[in-house]
């Protein structure tokens, strides 16, 4: 049974995950990463059939035309078409992220900076309890309209999903390989004979994907460390029950860790949320998981006023945080620290998983305090520029030569000196 929170003492063990020992699973990771460092694509054939129970071979792990060609006959035409459409969302909205160069000149210097995209980015697509191919869409998109050169994707490949695969193709990802786990983060962070290493790692997983993105960051930039999925909500009296189970279904239905948690000011609203969420819950058919996700991290809780709820919202920094109430543009402001925010009774969270356009990789595990969901800025890197002429540096040498000295930086300071103690011919 859903627990029901009346006392805001009691509201952070609401957050409390089952104590996995990460060290000992860290460690493992830690081993599967530098055996693909040493071995290349025998340690990933190793490591595929020891875990997925899926033989594969350097010459198989490459998804190939065939497997493309059959993909595409495998999925109906509408689903293709809804596919289609969502991804023409997605490129426009992440054409509005698009930086221009940065630079201005004035009175003999040049500073600003120009925006490059990394060479090779690479995506990992979740294939286990479920399929992803909107993890693609939202992966794939962001680097393409950066202007990224070459996608490398990875996905669990012993029933690689048709769709995923389609999905792939129409954002023109330009090789699927079919592997999965720390293993497959390893050979895009250092390369093998076969999958080029890359220059960024996006895209969600298990806890092994997470700890294995977590100790290559460094060798390449990696977007977030996701943990389980979370959705909170902040409802009132004009919030409709059943929309409300359904939105906290939506991702308990992910993982037996999922969070889904009600804030609400309406005791009345909680008593029919329950009750609508056990009645929506026996025709799901992921029930069994969506059912340990509610009773474990599944939560009402009763608050006296929207301000509290709202602040107990940014204490938990949520994924997915969705505003039910009237006046919404009232606390709008006050909310800081959220993954996406949807607004009203008709912008349910799956809308943002598909279509809207905003990204759904989020953070996670309170890191929206301070982080930001994926988007082009994850495949795009800003390059300096300085240019100074002799009387622009002469204007400013000695101030630089004083903060050199005063760090005990000599050569830092002749650097200037050299070209300030006569003028240029």
């Amino acid at each position: 049974m859903i627990k029901t929170i009346d006392d805001k003492r009691d509201f952070d063990k609401v957050f409390r995950r089952s104590r996995t020992d990460y060290e000992n699973m860290r460690a493992s990771v830690k081993k599967i990463i530098e055996d693909v460092k040493t071995t290349g694509d025998r340690a990933l054939v190793e490591y595929t059939e020891k875990f997925d129970k899926f033989a594969l071979t350097p010459q198989t792990m490459l998804v190939s035309e065939e497997e493309f060609d059959n993909a595409y006959k495998s999925v109906d035409g509408k689903t293709l078409e809804s596919l289609r459409a969502a991804k023409d969302n997605l490129v426009a909205y992440n054409r509005r992220q698009i930086r221009d160069n940065n630079i201005i000149t004035d009175r003999g210097k040049t500073t600003g900076c120009i925006v490059k995209p990394v060479t090779r980015a690479g995506i990992y697509v979740p294939g286990g309890k479920a399929a992803y191919p909107s993890t693609v869409l939202m992966c794939a998109v962001p680097a393409k309209v950066a202007g990224v050169k070459e996608i490398i994707m990875t996905t669990p490949g012993a029933n690689t999903n048709p769709l995923t695969l389609v999905a792939a193709r129409e954002c023109g990802v330009d090789k699927v390989f079919k592997i999965g786990g720390a293993q497959a983060i390893a050979a895009m962070a250092y390369g093998t004979e076969n999958i080029p290493k890359v220059d960024v790692i996006s895209g969600p997983g298990n806890i092994f994907v997470a700890l294995a993105k977590r100790e290559v960051y460094g060798e390449v930039g990696i977007d977030m460390v996701a943990g389980p999925s979370e959705i909170l909500i902040v409802a009132d009296d004009s919030a409709n029950a059943d929309y409300i189970a359904a939105d906290m279904l939506s991702q308990a239905e992910h993982d037996e860790m999922a969070m889904s948690i009600l804030i609400t000011t309406s005791r009345k609203l909680s008593d029919e949320v329950k009750t609508r969420l056990y009645s929506r819950l026996d025709k799901l058919s992921r029930k069994s998981i969506a059912e340990k996700s509610i009773e474990n991290y599944g939560a009402i809780v009763i608050v006296n006023t929207i301000d509290e709820g709202i602040a107990l919202a940014n204490r938990v920094a949520p994924e997915h945080l969705e505003l039910c109430i009237e006046d919404v543009e009232k606390h709008l402001s006050n909310i800081d620290n959220a993954g996406a925010i949807f607004i009203g009774n008709y912008s349910p969270e799956p809308l943002g998983d598909y279509y809207a356009g905003p990204n759904h990789v989020l953070p996670t595990g309170g890191t929206a305090h301070y982080a930001s969901s994926l988007g082009v800025d994850n495949y795009i890197k800003k390059i300096s520029i300085i240019r100074y002429d002799g009387d622009a540096l002469r204007e400013v040498g000695e101030t630089v030569e004083a903060l050199a000295y005063a760090e005990g930086l000599t050569a830092h300071a002749e650097a200037i000196s050299a070209r300030i103690a006569k003028k240029e011919h």
